[in-house]
């Protein structure tokens, strides 16, 4: 009985269809669905023929019933993919996606590092017209073709098949050194059940190594017991990246239990994982709002918060904050990595991607501001803190020169004397003293956490949130891995539980390399380099296949069947013209920089118990070249093998794309662009409707694989004014019993407008054969007949 059902609701799919095909074409013998050479609007379900007066015994078609669409996507019969469970599951994989430690750390650090609140205007322009778009675009992409990264781009055109595996490697490299933050979380996390601290104090961190005390008692002393038992105990690091240390059992330790944990969540597919979300995206949320009402509690929060602020209008005119600001929201939302696409590949074909891309962005965004709020109420804290022993200090200073100095000679005549130097006790350079990354939330934080009441507690809850946070970013970045594999069946014999092993067991032997005494540096070249310039030029390379490839009209076309809408000017635009202007900038600006001023490190200064900036040696610059054109260059290399006969990837069978059922029961019309819209695309003028997949399609499957469309098909300018065009005349004209292509392809000889064979149906949205008006619509009405007719039998 469901099969029968099923089929029902089939069949009353068609029939829609079907029915609303015949109602256009009486309507345009009747005259009243006639274009003519004039402008008329573009927008809406209506046009202006259906206006007329006229009476006419077919009333026009019903809109669709509610659930309609519901029920038709239902009964079509796609591929077996896995899906979400719910819409609510979706939404909380994609921001705990988004949302990561980058927002804890990174977001306050470059606010406070870029004039305060003057960072936020540059973050907010790149949001806008870098970050908004490109999530926007990669939701759609995973939606349109039901695909991975890797698999959906070879299926928009095999020269694009370079762009997936592209964000595939740089998704593995990320991954390497990702998981190893969420290994240090799990230590800290781990020490955190004692009392007191094992960073609290200088004597317990000392009693953990034994052999020369003074030396580690002066080197606990000028760093401070929690910088020092970041680099001395949990990461045990050397003093250059050249020296390669001992390897760290500790931390090696973690690693395994943090591999097997994210292997546990991703196992089984995106079911197990998207249950999973329910605790790593709402968890982090609880304990960020515990430590925002701890935060404003704290003395001194008040000058923390000013203090990030307060705009430095001055830096608005430096290049490197546009710069700093772009990347930021570029990681931020996780953008080229290919884990949107993956995400978005496994949502029903009619899900508003639209909304959902605001909706994750600007959640994303809340999160960064929530994180710099929370931060910088800490760090005025712990500045008001170093202060008031600074004051103390000196006072204690003056206090004993006076005690020693004979009477009537002046304090500055002892100081002199003595070479004394009183220390500069200045709150706002304290406020300035923020570190940037890892130190932020295992040197910064551990303080803080140490004045709280408590201190075992609040160390539970934060490492427990920076866990959350890095293992549901981490389950989309490898899910941009693994689905790619899958896609192109690169291990066809494997299951997808295998398949997950297989790269969370390479993955954790590669990751052996950050457990030793310089892996800390190891860490920050793949930082620094491996996401990077690779993510941009992915990102730039994205908007070009879509825009100049695919073709800008055909992706409005299929995002209006998904959506119900098109996509406004505003998001053509930024996909074709803004968003890559901007990467190319960022690209550009970013090389220069590293070119004049070279790229440093961090490297812990034991004896002064400071970090000191080092400039990379040479090999080191060439394990950053390596990790920037390893993903780079399969963009290349794929459409050059693909020219000289030896293509890399196979062809795939495409995934159905259910168009006719969404055109018909979401009463889709085309639309044609505004004067306004052609010239800041650049389109030109002729008789090609925006649904450039309409009817048919290539040979003759609606929804076949989209790159077998030729691209200059996709690219044929809409319906305008031109005097060349010829239109369906009314009933008196003899051309109406004349086959469509005859009677509008008799006078285009002289149409400078690209040909589009003379299809004027495209124009009026039905899908039509070449055979003459009234034989085609007899022959769908027989088919309606025989349709009732079986349904009636069965």
């Amino acid at each position: 009985m469901a099969n029968v059902s099923q089929l029902i609701r089939r069949q009353s799919s068609r029939e829609l269809s079907v029915q609303k095909s015949i109602d256009r074409l009486e309507l345009e013998l009747e005259a009243r669905l006639v274009p003519t050479t004039e402008e008329v609007p573009d927008y809406g379900s209506t046009n202006q023929a259906f206006e007329s007066t006229t009476p006419t015994t077919t009333p026009p078609p019903k809109a669709p019933k509610k659930g309609t669409t519901k029920e038709v996507l239902a009964a079509f019969e796609g591929e077996e993919r896995e899906s979400w469970d719910s819409k609510l599951q979706f939404l909380l994989a994609t921001i705990g996606y988004a949302v990561g430690l980058g927002n804890v750390w990174r977001f306050p650090y470059l606010a406070q590092k870029n004039g305060g609140g003057a960072f936020l205007i540059p973050y907010f322009v790149m949001l806008t017209f870098l970050g908004l778009p490109l999530f926007y675009l990669e939701l759609a992409v995973g939606q349109r073709i039901r695909k991975g990264a890797l698999g959906a781009w070879h299926q928009i055109s095999p020269s694009l098949g370079g762009v997936g595996i592209a964000s595939a490697v740089v998704s593995f490299s990320v991954a390497l050194y990702y998981n190893t933050v969420i290994a240090w979380c799990l230590y800290y996390l781990f020490q955190s059940f004692q009392s007191p601290l094992p960073w609290s104090d200088c004597p317990h961190a000392i009693g953990v190594h034994e052999g020369n005390d003074t030396h580690l008692a002066h080197e606990c002393e000028r760093a401070g017991p929690t910088q020092y038992f970041w680099y001395r105990d949990a990461l045990d690091i050397t003093d250059d990246c050249t020296q390669f240390g001992e390897f760290n059992w500790k931390i090696a330790g973690c690693m395994v239990i943090a591999w097997l944990i994210i292997y546990v969540c991703i196992m089984k597919g995106i079911v197990a994982s998207g249950k999973v979300v329910y605790v790593t995206a709402v968890f982090p949320y609880l304990v960020l709002i515990i430590f925002l009402c701890r935060g404003l509690t704290l003395r001194g929060m008040s000058d923390g918060i000013t203090h990030l602020f307060t705009p430095k209008w001055e830096k608005l005119e430096d290049p490197v904050v546009w710069l700093e600001a772009g990347t930021q929201i570029f990681f931020s939302l996780g953008l080229a990595f290919g884990g949107l696409i993956a995400f978005g590949s496994y949502n029903p074909v009619n899900n508003n991607c639209l909304r959902d891309a605001v909706l994750v962005s600007i959640t994303n965004c809340f999160t960064s501001m929530l994180a710099g709020v929370i931060v910088f109420s800490i760090l005025g804290f712990k500045a008001h803190e170093t202060h008031d022993r600074c004051l103390a200090e000196r006072n204690a200073t003056v206090a004993a020169l006076l005690e020693e100095a004979p009477p009537g000679v002046d304090l500055a005549d002892i100081m002199a004397r003595n070479s004394t130097l009183l220390p500069i006790c200045d709150l706002q350079e304290e406020l300035q003293k923020s570190a940037g990354g890892t130190g932020l939330a295992f040197i910064i934080f551990t303080e803080a956490i140490n004045q709280f009441p408590f201190p075992p507690l609040w160390a539970v809850l934060f490492f427990l949130m920076l866990f959350t946070l890095g293992a549901d970013s981490q389950f989309g970045t490898l899910e941009g891995v693994i689905s790619s594999l899958i896609d192109l069946k690169v291990l066809p014999q494997l299951r997808k539980e295998a398949v997950s092993g297989l790269v969370c067991s390479i993955c954790f032997v590669i990751s052996l390399i950050f457990c030793h005494g310089s892996g800390n540096y190891v860490f920050q070249l793949f930082d620094s380099f491996a996401g990077n310039i690779p993510l941009l030029v992915i990102g730039l390379f994205e908007c070009l296949g879509i825009s100049f490839i695919y073709g800008i009209k055909r992706f409005a076309s299929d995002v209006e069947l998904m959506c119900g809408s098109r996509p406004s000017l505003y998001w053509l635009v930024c996909w074709k013209v803004l968003s890559p202007v901007l990467m190319v900038t960022i690209l550009t600006a970013s090389i220069v920089k590293m070119i004049v001023e070279g790229s440093t490190y961090l490297a812990w200064d034991s004896d002064n118990g400071e970090s000191l900036e080092r400039q990379w040696p040479w090999w080191g610059w060439v394990v950053a070249f390596l990790l920037v054109m390893i993903p780079l260059m399969w963009i290349p290399i794929v459409p050059i093998a693909n020219a000289i006969g030896f293509p890399l990837l196979t062809e795939e069978e495409a995934v159905c794309f259910p168009e006719k059922e969404l055109r018909s029961v979401q009463d889709v019309t085309p639309q044609r662009f505004t004067a306004l819209e052609r010239a800041l695309l650049c389109l030109s003028v002729s008789t090609e409707s925006l649904n450039s997949g309409d009817g048919e399609g290539q040979n003759g499957q609606g929804g076949g694989r989209v790159n077998s469309i030729p691209s200059n098909n996709s690219q044929l300018p809409l319906l305008g004014a031109s005097e060349n065009t010829n239109y369906i005349t009314p009933k008196t004209s003899k051309n109406a019993s004349k086959p469509f292509n005859e009677t509008t392809s008799s006078s285009s000889s002289n149409n400078a407008a690209p040909s589009t064979g003379g299809r004027t149906d495209q124009f009026l949205n039905t899908e039509m054969d070449d055979k003459p008006l009234t034989r085609r619509k007899s022959e769908e009405r027989n088919k309606k007949k025989e349709k009732k007719t079986n349904r009636k039998s069965m």
